[in-house]
């Protein structure tokens, strides 16, 4: 199974614990092996961590940074590792101004799940929560388990993934 992230630049929150939870969930209970994320916040920077930590955990899973284009600034959020990197032959030519639009669309296509951190109804992450959902995909919003955590969970908390 394939996993793609979407989440807000900023996270004002410590997710470590829930994202990790959420991803051995998929691992171990939903067959999930490979993952995509991107490389453009704070969310992405976190997932990124967390799949290379699970990935000596779990040896069986791969995971990729997904970039929109190729870096050449210095203050890249990852100037120093891009060994977990692709570059998609289908972005070789896009402008970089729609770059990250169509680097998410691709992840988009790849995904069977995806998992999000979206608070709010605007930005990128709430589009393609709003679109996974419409093109049939399982979708795991942490933002709202992140509610849950350390209190007894209500409603949408309880969601499994088999509910979709």
């Amino acid at each position: 199974m394939v996993v793609t992230f979407f989440g807000h630049r900023e996270v004002r929150e410590n997710i470590d614990s829930i994202l990790r939870q959420t991803i051995v969930d998929l691992i171990e209970n939903h067959n999930a092996d490979v993952f995509y994320v991107g490389n453009q916040g704070h969310f992405d920077f976190t997932v990124r961590k967390t799949l290379k930590m699970l990935s000596a955990e779990y040896p069986h899973i791969r995971y990729a940074v997904m970039l929109a284009y190729l870096p050449w600034n210095q203050n890249d959020l990852y100037p120093e590792d891009f060994s977990d990197a692709i570059f998609p032959e289908e972005l070789e030519t896009v402008p970089k101004k729609f770059a990250i639009d169509k680097r998410n669309h691709l992840m988009l296509s790849y995904a069977d799940t995806v998992v999000t951190y979206v608070k709010r109804t605007d930005g990128g992450a709430a589009k393609f929560q709003s679109l996974a959902k419409k093109k049939g995909k399982t979708v795991i919003n942490i933002a709202d388990l992140s509610k849950c955590q350390g209190s007894p969970c209500q409603g949408s908390c309880q969601r499994t993934l088999t509910e979709g």
